[in-house]
Formats: structure tokens, sequence, C-alpha cells
């Protein structure tokens, strides 16, 4: 059984991941099939070194891995458990949605 911090730890990781739109485009487009960082950025409309910058969060995270493949760099989910992950958050998540907007949007700790 893992500790509480662990847990803690893991799903700090995964917030921090969610927490940026772009982050959270790669991660849904990665859960569709994994691509090479030109072909992502080009799909995604992000330039090559903003998904760059975004996909180094993600591999720190532990989220997504670069799997070589001949002179290129492919990116997927670190783990197939991710995109059913992302799958049953985003469906929990409108299920439960009334107002996808935050009450206060100047609060710091808000959504």
């Amino acid at each position: 059984m893992l500790s509480l911090a662990t847990d803690l730890e893991a799903l700090t990781r995964f917030g921090r991941a969610l927490a940026d739109p772009i982050r959270c485009r790669i991660l849904l487009a990665l859960r569709e099939r994994p691509a090479h960082p030109a072909d992502l950025a080009e799909r995604l409309e992000i330039s090559r070194t903003r998904l760059s910058n975004h996909l180094a969060c993600l591999r720190d995270c532990g989220l997504v891995v670069a799997v070589p493949v001949g002179r290129r760099v492919r990116y997927e989910l670190a783990d197939e458990r991710l995109g059913h992950a992302l799958d049953d958050l985003r469906t929990a998540v409108v299920a439960v949605a009334t107002d996808p907007t935050c009450a206060d949007a100047d609060d710091k700790d808000c959504c």
C-alpha cells in the first residue's frame, strides 16, 4: 500500500500538469495516439518551443515519456492508465459541473 505522502505527491504532480490548458491539450492528444513533437505542435497550433517547455514539464511530472524512434523522438503517455484517468476525470467533471466558471476568478486558490 502506498503512503499518504506518495499519494499526495502523485496527485499534486497530476494537478500541476492539468493546471495549464496547453498541457491538458497535450495529454488529451497523447491519449488518442503517440506523436512526434513537430506533428503535435502543428496539431495543437502552438510553437515548437512552447510545446517543448510543456513536454519537459509533463516529463518531469512523470506523465509522458520520450521514446526514441530512429533519429526522432515520439511522445506518449507514461502509462495507458493515465488515458483512462483523463477520460474518467473529464466525464466526472462534466457530469457534476453546473457552472464551469470559478466563483471568484481573482482568487488564486480557486479552480
